[in-house]
Order: structure tokens, then C-alpha cells, then sequence
């Protein structure tokens, strides 16, 4: 067998489990109404969790910003490509995260992939007695970079708060580095950070949290999880997600300065990548201004009241809704071939919602992401509901019959 015909097999067998993945090309701008392969759809997949990535004054931000500093920054930050739209997004981000944190500084990445790479390796690399212990459902990129960091990595089970503890206790690390999601991207659900962050005080550990999908949408003022959980400490490391909530585009990591410094200095996913072009800092800026002020405060309340109008709603047989209290409800069916049924049963009605296999969930565990956004409107919400209850009931009595 040659190359080509091996990796053409192993395709083969991944159709057979029903775990091919496939694209769709949309046409239109992100938001709940799209136009995708030429067909209109209404869109319930996307992690535009407040409805900005498409709102007038980002996409006016955007435009402003290209005219100020073209379309890319031609270098990485550490030769010429640090822009003056980089270093105010920076210091605006350490002052929305700076209540949390103590002596807070901020450093952009051009992902939330890099930025999660860059935390985790740069504070393991200078010292080698260093242990992480890593959340059992923790994002791909949290997964790689302990495993980039070459250290001992040591996973607990999910909010599994004991666990930890006997972990920490018994580690003789003397640098020990606790990771977790702060929202579960296929869960919903919230890690207990309280508990974790009273470990890592205890045991002398840093606590990296990746808050990608709580950053904008959870607390009074969208500060993310910290903020929902009113937490503030120097061990404390926080990575949050701006091509989400924020609906532009990268990441960023705020920490103590001296922490950041570090990254500076250590961390290879930012020195040595070119810098996301400065136009998107500068709409981030804008997109910030709405977070923080009464229309995100609204568009939080009016994402809650879809979230309880979701729940009330849904009346399943043989499937399992998640009692997530985030924009992210999962709906759990088990099989791959039945997710992805259903999937293609709700498309065909109009509604794009995306089938989850494993590996990115566990085996028989496959499940329907939903995601809702403040750009929704609880019409549109209710049309879903009916129509996942409709599919349900229908497959259903086909399995049964069969």
C-alpha cells in the first residue's frame, strides 16, 4: 500500500464510524440568519455568543482601523509589528481584567490556540520540577501545550475538586500549575473555580484559566468568570477568548506583570509568529466598549432569558439536554450516525446546528451543540425548540419500531 492509498483507507474507516468531518461555506456575514451553500438558514452553531461579530459599530471600528494601520503588521511584536492599536487593546484588557488580578498586565495573541500554548509552556519552562494537573475535559489547546511544556502532566477528574487536592498534596513538585476551562465548550458547564483557586493557594500552584466562552457573557460586567465568581488573587493566570463574545478575532492572556514579562521573554507562540494586522485590535476596542457598558449588560439579560425559554421549552425522549446555565446547550444522543441524523433532519428544516463525535467528546457521547447568541430572538428560539422535540419524537419512533 503507498502513501496516498493509506491515508485514503483511514479516511474509509473514519466514514464507517460515522466520523468524517465536512465544511459548509457560508455567504453571508456571522449571525443568526445566513446564508450558507446558497441556501438561508437560521444558524445556532456559532460562538458569537452576544451577536458582534456583524454589529456596526465593530465592523466600523474594523474599517477605521485598516485606515489607520493598513491590513497586516508585517512582523512579529518583538521586531516591528507591535502597533499602537496592539498596546491600547493591552492596557484595556488589563484594566477589565485588573479587578481580579493583582498588578495586572495583558499580552494579545493572535489565537486563543497560541495563547493557551504560550501560558502553559512559558511558565513551566524555567523550572525543571514542574508538575501540571490538567482537567479531564479540558480544551485541545490546553491538552497541547502541557503536553508541549515536556513536563509531568496529571489529570483529575472533571470538577473533581478532592481529587486535586490529593494530587497536590502528594505531588513534590516545587512548581505545580493547575489548568482548567472555565465553560466546558461541550458541556456548558461551569468549573468550580472557587474550590480550585483555595487549592492552589493552599498548595502553592498557579491556576490557569482558560475562559474562553465565559469571557463576555458571565458576570455584571462581562468580566468573564472571575468576575461571576468575584475572585481575585496573584496566582491567578487568565486566558480569554476575543473571537467569540468579542466577535472580532484572537486572544489574550492577563496576569500578574511580572507573569506576563515572562511571556515575553519565553513564550514561542508570541515571539515567533507574525502579529495579528493592528485593525483588528482596534475594533476589539469597540467591541469592548459594548461588553463593558448597558448595551452588553443587556444583551447578557436578553442571552439568560433565552437560555430559561430553551430549557422550558424542550420535552425529549431517549436524549439528554445538559443542564448548562450557558449560551452552550448540548443535547446528548449518544450515537455518531444518530447525531449526525438528527443534524442533517434539523438543516432540512432550516436550522444549522452542529453534530459533536468524539474525539471531541467521549465515545457514545455524541451530542447536538447548540449555541445561542443575544442577536437571537425568542421567535426564532421557540421555531428551534418545536422542531428539536419534532426530530426527537420522529426518531424516536423509529427506533422503536425498528
Amino acid at each position: 500500500m503507498n502513501l496516498l492509498d493509506q491515508l485514503a483507507a483511514n479516511l474509509d474507516g473514519l466514514r464507517e464510524q460515522g466520523l468524517i468531518r465536512t465544511r459548509r461555506t457560508v455567504d453571508t456575514p456571522c449571525g443568526p440568519r445566513v446564508t450558507v451553500d446558497g441556501r438561508e438558514l437560521l444558524a445556532f452553531c456559532s460562538n458569537d455568543y452576544l451577536g458582534l461579530a456583524a454589529h456596526p459599530a465593530v465592523t466600523a471600528a474594523l474599517r477605521e482601523g485598516t485606515g489607520l494601520y493598513g491590513a497586516g503588521s508585517g512582523a512579529s511584536h518583538l521586531i516591528s509589528g507591535h502597533s499602537r492599536a496592539h498596546a491600547a487593546l493591552e492596557e484595556r484588557l488589563a484594566d477589565f481584567a485588573g479587578p481580579h488580578l493583582v498588578e495586572a498586565r495583558a499580552l494579545y495573541f493572535s489565537t486563543g490556540y497560541m495563547a493557551n500554548l504560550a501560558a502553559l509552556t512559558a511558565l513551566a519552562v524555567g523550572d525543571p520540577d514542574t508538575e501540571i494537573f490538567s482537567e479531564a475535559l479540558n480544551h485541545a489547546s490546553l491538552i497541547d501545550g502541557a503536553r508541549l511544556s515536556r513536563k509531568p502532566v496529571k489529570v483529575y477528574p472533571h470538577a473533581d475538586v478532592e481529587a486535586l487536592d490529593e494530587l497536590l498534596g502528594t505531588s513534590r513538585a516545587s512548581s505545580k500549575i493547575v489548568v482548567t476551562d472555565s465553560v466546558f465548550s461541550m458541556d456548558g458547564t461551569v468549573a468550580p473555580l472557587p474550590e480550585l483557586l483555595a487549592l492552589c493557594e493552599k498548595h502553592g500552584a498557579w491556576l490557569v484559566v482558560d475562559d474562553a466562552h465565559g469571557f463576555g457573557t458571565l458576570g455584571e460586567n462581562g468580566r468573564g468568570a472571575l468576575e461571576h465568581f468575584g475572585l481575585r488573587s496573584p496566582y491567578l493566570v487568565y486566558v480569554g477568548t476575543l473571537g467569540k463574545a468579542a466577535g472580532v478575532g484572537g486572544a489574550f492572556v492577563a496576569a500578574h506583570a511580572t507573569v506576563i514579562d515572562t511571556l515575553v521573554q519565553r513564550a514561542r507562540p508570541y515571539i515567533f509568529t507574525t502579529a495579528a494586522p493592528p485593525a483588528l485590535a482596534h475594533a476589539l476596542l469597540a467591541s469592548l466598549d459594548i461588553i463593558a457598558g448597558d448595551e452588553g449588560r443587556q444583551r447578557r439579560s436578553h442571552l439568560a432569558r433565552l437560555v430559561a425559554q430553551w430549557h422550558d421549552g424542550l420535552r425529549l425522549k431517549g436524549w439528554t439536554a445538559l443542564p448548562s446555565r450557558t449560551a452552550i446547550q448540548p443535547v446528548v444522543i449518544g450515537a455518531n450516525q444518530a447525531t449526525m441524523d438528527a443534524a442533517a433532519a434539523l438543516y432540512e428544516r432550516g436550522f444549522w446546528v452542529g453534530g459533536i463525535r468524539p474525539p471531541t467528546v467521549p465515545a457514545d457521547s455524541a451530542r447536538l451543540r447548540v449555541t445561542l447568541s443575544a442577536a437571537h430572538a425568542e421567535a426564532e428560539v421557540a421555531r428551534l425548540v418545536d422542531s428539536i422535540n419534532e426530530v426527537n419524537a420522529q426518531m424516536e419512533r423509529s427506533r422503536d419500531g425498528a
